[in-house]
């Protein structure tokens, strides 16, 4: 989001330097070859699991996942999204491996949620909204103008508590299937309830703040 965006809203600098919501979300995800490329190495553990033992499937899911990094580097795409997924899946695997327990695979995943949760949550109530400057980072490069707008203040606060509920939801029906040890369910849960609900709120977000940066001001009266 380009300066202008946040201080003349719904001039003609939106159209040309804020991009479009297929270019922002296909940067975010890393395209629909992003997506399932992060995917297939917990697929790939899932599935080895249920018709073999744990070390198997942790050396299997780890070779794919460095696979796929490998085969990004060597064509010279962006490995940003590959070495994320590759970083989650070494330390699932290595807890894995060290318990043998193979719902400990997910442990990291579920921690980090439940951290991430809170963390914007907390961001939210001291008026320092976590995805208002995530946003800063990733689209509007670096910059924070919208500090000095109450609309997106507030926008970028709603989003926040919203990303934060549905962060910690999700991350709850992961934990209670972990303690409750159903394995093959945490699995499963770990990817409907990865990709889907996160393309979700980014859809959401880039979307609410696009029409909020394109709406006028509306006028002070004396």
């Amino acid at each position: 989001m380009d300066p202008a965006t946040a201080t003349t809203p719904g001039g003609p600098a939106d159209e040309e330097q804020l991009p479009s919501l297929a270019e922002q979300m296909a940067d975010q995800l890393g395209g629909w070859r992003g997506l399932v490329e992060s995917s297939i190495p917990v697929v790939v553990f899932v599935l080895a699991n249920i018709v073999g033992e744990l070390r198997p499937a942790v050396i299997a899911s780890v070779v794919v996942a460095l696979l796929i990094a490998g085969l990004r580097l060597a064509q010279r795409r962006p490995v940003r999204h590959a070495l994320n997924g590759l970083f989650g899946i070494a330390i699932g695997a290595a807890i894995a491996w060290r318990t043998g327990d193979e719902r400990d695979f997910y442990l990291p995943g579920i921690l980090y949620g439940i951290g991430y949760g809170v963390a914007l949550l907390l961001s939210a109530v001291i008026r320092q909204p976590l995805v208002g400057w995530i946003w800063s980072v990733l689209v509007a490069g670096g910059k924070s103008e919208w500090r000095q707008d109450p609309r997106l203040v507030r926008t970028f606060t709603g989003l926040t508590v919203l990303w934060g509920v549905v962060w910690l939801a999700k991350v709850g029906v992961q934990a209670g299937l972990y303690l409750a040890h159903q394995d093959t369910a945490l699995g499963v849960a770990r990817l409907v309830l990865g990709y889907p609900p996160y393309v979700l709120l980014l859809l959401i977000t880039v979307w609410t703040v696009r029409r909020v940066t394109r709406e006028p001001e509306p006028l002070q009266t004396a």
